[in-house]
């Protein structure tokens, strides 16, 4: 990658931490608020959605004025509004305020993710949009290793709040880097594409079966994640018997295992192809998948080792097919395609965390029952992203022509 591309992706991905630290952080304090507030699993999985589904109103909404204003403008904007969302959570005092607070967030927090998919797909070239995915996604292996660990150890020994003061600080302390250096991205403005076409080019996605099979790909994929995600902790803390103390070296481990997979992955799929390694990455993941949502008691360094390698496949798996979504459209509609896209991610998350607390309950011990459940669910659905990769690749292939089409394969 060139120097430029470098710094570029190194901003999204610090932008990245913070807005993926700010989503991840409130599913392992579950443990703490399910018995500060009296919460039952189905409240606290209202309180984790909230920011989910708020994000899906809002990339909704984006999807016809996304690709009306230059990329960077509209993710600062953006941003000021998830930092001051972030902040607000700290005034919380219950199971409302708190709601109320995740949906602020979450309205300006959806318009950050497709934009930054946005300017990764404008700016870096597809033979290297791998690796430029592969280092995006340190970020989220950022929030994992420093993030999530401090966050959680700040929310044991002081208070639950602290970690989205973290959150606040250090995106305000990173605005002005990414005011100065993100480009202005606005080639798709040079031919703006009037309401009335946005509003055509929308309803053409739904025609379209490379698109709706990447959107399709794209919401399998984050259910299939985060149907078993926001009560790991609880049930990590309350059936498995890890100390509360020690729960933040699960995030810890499994960060570095991430970070370290998501820059091979991306390597490996601009060389190996983005579908070869995302199918081998998620079959191999449904075996880690099982154990954790069936684990019994077991020593902390078992529980360690199980997460660091299913943090592993799990990123090896988001990393090529990231990058395969990206593909599934040109750049002058990639602005409301990847709106689209992000909502969609944002209802998939959203209902996938809804059902775990509608499937689980939680007795007067706050141990977490019928999770195993869930990693079946997870596991089906994994199995349905593997045959829906070699059709969106294909497809890929069969509607765009030139040096990049041959490079997917």
């Amino acid at each position: 990658m060139k120097r430029t591309e470098i710094i570029l992706v190194a901003l999204l991905a610090l932008l990245n931490f913070t807005h993926i630290l700010d989503f991840m952080i409130m599913m392992p304090l579950g443990n703490i608020l399910m018995p500060k507030w009296n919460l039952t699993t189905s409240e606290f999985a209202v309180i984790v959605s909230s920011y989910s589904l708020a994000a899906f109103v809002s990339s909704f909404g984006a999807i016809f004025f996304a690709d009306k204003f230059d990329r960077k403008n509209l993710l600062l904007v953006a941003y000021v509004g998830f930092l001051l969302g972030t902040f607000g959570c700290v005034f919380a005092t219950g199971h409302l305020t708190m709601v109320l607070a995740r949906v602020i967030t979450g309205i300006f927090g959806g318009l950050i993710g497709a934009q930054v998919l946005s300017i990764i797909g404008d700016v870096i070239p597809y033979e290297r949009r791998g690796q430029a995915m592969g280092l995006l996604m340190g970020g989220f292996a950022l929030a994992s290793v420093v993030g999530v660990p401090f966050g959680l150890f700040l929310a044991n020994k002081f208070d639950w709040y602290f970690p989205f003061i973290v959150v606040a600080v250090v995106g305000s302390l990173l605005y002005p880097f990414l005011i100065r250096y993100i480009p202005q991205v606005n080639e798709h403005l040079i031919k703006p594409v009037l309401l009335k076409q946005r509003i055509a080019n929308f309803f053409e996605i739904f025609r379209n079966e490379t698109q709706m099979t990447a959107l399709a790909f794209s919401i399998l994929m984050i259910m299939g994640h985060f149907i078993i995600i926001p009560l790991i902790n609880p049930y990590m803390v309350f059936n498995v018997g890890v100390p509360q103390e020690y729960t933040p070296l699960i995030y810890l481990f499994g960060g570095l295992s991430a970070l370290i997979s998501a820059q091979i992955a991306g390597k490996a799929a601009d060389r190996f192809g983005k579908k070869q390694v995302f199918v081998a990455s998620a079959l191999v993941s449904t075996i880690f998948i099982f154990f954790i949502t069936n684990m019994p008691a077991m020593p902390l360094y078992i529980v360690l080792i199980t997460f660091a390698l299913w943090f592993s496949t799990a990123t090896g798996r988001t990393v090529p097919g990231q990058a395969m979504t990206t593909q599934a459209v040109t750049t002058q509609t990639r602005g409301s395609f990847m709106s689209l896209n992000s909502c969609v991610q944002s209802l998939g998350s959203g209902l996938a965390t809804l059902t775990s607390g509608w499937i689980t309950y939680s007795d007067e011990h706050y141990a977490i029952h019928n999770y195993h459940i869930l990693g079946y669910i997870s596991i089906v659905l994994v199995l349905m992203c593997v045959f829906m990769a070699y059709r969106l690749d294909r497809l890929i292939i069969e509607h765009f022509t030139g040096p990049e089409a041959k490079t997917m394969s």
